[in-house]
């Protein structure tokens, strides 16, 4: 990405747009999650865990960590979205896929 501004922006809108979707999936599947300085706490009780996705300036990814794994996303100018530069996922679905493995059942954001 070329310009700051343009990755702080598209970072800004795909934390908020995930924010939107975890909030409405809180209650179903018992996590807690909360948007704040650009970056993304999700929080579970049980059993106890902490995910953490944030923007990252300096690389221009997003950093996804979620749970043993840790992962970077770059924006894919043609699908208009961070994705994982090797497994072409989206941040929704990765974080999808780690909320459904630590709780052991499938999750839909």
């Amino acid at each position: 990405m070329s310009e700051d501004g343009n990755f702080k922006k598209h970072a800004d809108e795909a934390l908020a747009a995930l924010q939107r979707n975890l909030v409405m999936a809180s209650d179903d599947y018992g996590f807690k999650s909360t948007l704040h300085g650009g970056a993304i706490t999700i929080e579970f009780e049980h059993p106890p865990a902490k995910f953490h996705i944030s923007r990252d300036a300096s690389t221009q990814q997003l950093k996804a960590a979620l749970g043993a794994r840790s992962h970077k996303l770059d924006w894919d100018i043609v699908e208009n979205t961070f994705l994982h530069p090797e497994t072409r996922e989206t941040l929704r679905e990765l974080v999808e896929q780690a909320i459904g493995k630590h709780l052991k059942k499938e999750v839909e954001l």
